[in-house]
């Protein structure tokens, strides 16, 4: 099974979407500062949490998120919503 995860900066408003097989070690890998991409924003949790069968959808899941602006919008909207309540 492969996921596609958003997490969140705990210090800062900072989202952050990816991929991977192994959502807790992933998580792991961010908080201990070993993705370019998130070491700077240190501490992360996870917030969004989507099962494919395989690769291939979660990639093209993640892919879509992070290229369609109005969805990724929205999306980000409806987390930083139920963030805050």
């Amino acid at each position: 099974m492969y996921y596609v995860y958003i997490i969140k900066s705990k210090a800062y408003p900072r989202i952050y979407i990816g991929s991977t097989p192994h959502p807790v070690q992933r998580l792991n890998d961010h908080n201990n500062g070993k993705s370019l991409a998130t070491k700077r924003y240190l501490p992360w949790k996870i917030v969004f949490l989507e099962g494919y069968a395989n690769k291939a959808d979660a990639l093209d899941r993640e892919k879509k998120l992070k290229q369609f602006g109005k969805v990724y919008s929205q999306l980000k909207r409806r987390i930083w919503r139920s963030l805050q309540s």
